[in-house]
């Protein structure tokens, strides 16, 4: 939708609400968006046109700039009047200001703002439930490969929070992890799983699909990053070159210390004692040893699981072929050998059930057990990697900073940045003018990134709380498990057990 709006037409009421619903004056999340439209009384018929033509884009930020948010609002009014919802009543419009439209109830849409740009600050053990509301990420192994020549894997990426269904290379997440990692170097930003190892490729494959769910999750939670458009963008994009178009659209814009409105004020955040950042660090280079080991030994545990269920499905498959051998009415080598048959068929079928269950719990196991230990140490190891990060590059940063800042004072930001709405792109450019003392201090960048790492460290620990949980879940399951394998092994002796006693008198197994 092209219409542009008259300054002079807009009601004051139009930049009050545009305000309360805004954060820092920036485009309106889609959620809070979402929220307005559930408080206007109109049918889904009418929201969906009024979506389609000034709603977010998906090929931008899943977003609503203040020009399409006053759009919307003269929409829901002359919906409320009655009237067609066209943009040609923007064009037939010759009135002094806007209709208002008439809204219910503000405080939902207020309450989706506030739980969503709520001020940072260290997060606890007992808020680790909000983490795992922002999202749920599902990435699964599109089963027929593609590529005619070289052949290559797809993930199907999943998103509660954007109701998002997207396909994706393992590329496409390499140039996500490069964008983030220039957007917010002082956060937790995982290592990717390796693009290939020398293993079976379907394990290999499957252990990969894994390690990028847990990735994708651990970034989608992150209570930062998780706002950002370059997310977004990511879950959101049916676009084709994925990894081309999200390095050209954001390779360039400016790290999170060039926008913070806390840059200037960082060190007022940090712990009154300086040793407690390198005592967290110390003891989070412990944890991941020891986590690894955990990690490593519950993995092994779910591989003895599997590899006893595979023998005992092949005890099942050659009792099975024993029950059906032919070996001759004249054979009398074994008193009742038709009856003996019939009890390895049974035994057979026994320890089939044996070996599915086995199986299933060892399924069971992997995504209950390992992969929340995988969660717990992949994020360990990012901070480990963040404090590495942080002593080699600092500096680094600190010049890349002055140089887009010069970039922008030579008005070539606008050309550099595509992809992102001119309104966006402005705001950005305002902001790092505004903060041009701040972004030249050395001491601020070194003060904002202590901050970030003693937040991030604060993150680590909220997911370390995870850990009774995980070894609750590990016991019960274990408990659960050998109940259930002792039951059938018992069933299977007492069988057994009837036909050494009863194999004199011609009785066999019976089931």
């Amino acid at each position: 939708m092209t219409t542009t709006l008259s300054s002079a037409a807009i009601p004051v009421s139009y930049r009050d609400l545009y305000s309360k619903c805004s954060n820092n004056d920036e485009p309106i999340h889609i959620d809070v968006y979402k929220s307005l439209l559930s408080q206007c009384n109109l049918d889904n018929t009418q929201l969906k046109i009024i979506w389609d033509l000034v709603g977010p884009q998906r090929q931008t930020q899943n977003a609503v700039n203040r020009t399409n948010f006053y759009k919307t609002l003269a929409l829901i009014a002359w919906a409320q009047q009655g009237k067609q919802i066209s943009e040609k009543l923007f064009d037939s419009f010759t009135g002094d200001e806007y209709p208002t439209p008439k809204l219910a109830d503000l405080t939902p849409v207020l309450k989706v703002k506030e739980n969503m740009f709520i001020e940072p600050r260290p997060l606890t053990i007992e808020n680790y439930q909000k983490l795992i509301e922002i999202d749920l990420i599902v990435v699964q192994l599109v089963p027929e490969k593609k590529g005619l020549f070289l052949k290559y894997s797809e993930y199907l990426v999943a998103s509660k929070r954007f109701g998002s269904k997207v396909t994706r290379r393992y590329n496409d997440f390499v140039a996500l992890h490069e964008v983030l990692l220039n957007r917010f170097p002082y956060r937790l930003v995982p290592s990717l799983p390796p693009k290939k190892i020398i293993m079976n490729d379907s394990q290999f494959l499957l252990e990969r699909t894994r390690g990028l769910q847990r990735w994708l999750t651990l970034v989608c939670r992150h209570p930062i990053i998780c706002h950002d458009s370059i997310l977004a963008f990511f879950l959101t994009d049916e676009g084709s070159d994925v990894q081309n178009r999200i390095r050209n659209t954001f390779r360039k814009v400016p790290d999170e210390f060039m926008t913070s409105d806390l840059s200037a004020t960082a060190k007022e955040w940090l712990p009154a004692d300086n040793g407690q950042i390198a005592v967290s660090r110390e003891n989070i280079r412990s944890l991941v040893n020891i986590v690894g080991r955990l990690k490593q030994n519950a993995e092994s545990l779910v591989t003895q699981s599997q590899e006893s269920a595979i023998n005992i499905e092949d005890i099942s498959t050659q009792l099975k072929n024993m029950s059906v051998m032919n070996v001759g009415s004249s054979q009398n080598f074994i008193e009742n050998w038709s009856n003996v048959q019939r009890c390895f068929d049974g035994m057979s079928k026994d320890l089939h059930g044996i070996s599915q269950t086995c199986q299933t719990r060892a399924d069971f196991e992997q995504r209950t057990v390992c992969e929340k230990l995988g969660v717990l140490y992949d994020i360990l190891v990012a901070h480990m990697e963040l404090c590495e990060r942080l002593e080699r590059g600092l500096a680094h940063d600190h010049q890349v900073a002055l140089s887009k800042l010069l970039t922008l004072k030579k008005k070539k930001l606008q050309g550099a940045i595509r992809g992102i709405d001119s309104e966006s792109v402005e705001k950005l450019e305002s902001k790092m003018l505004a903060q041009e003392n701040i972004i030249s201090s050395i001491d601020l960048r070194t003060d904002f990134s202590l901050y970030c790492v003693h937040m991030e460290t604060q993150l680590v620990f909220a997911y370390l709380g995870t850990m009774p949980s995980i070894l609750a879940s590990f016991v019960d399951l274990k408990t659960k498990t050998h109940f259930e394998l002792l039951d059938l092994w018992r069933n299977l002796q007492s069988q057994y057990s009837i036909l050494e006693g009863n194999k004199s008198n011609g009785k066999g197994y019976k089931k």
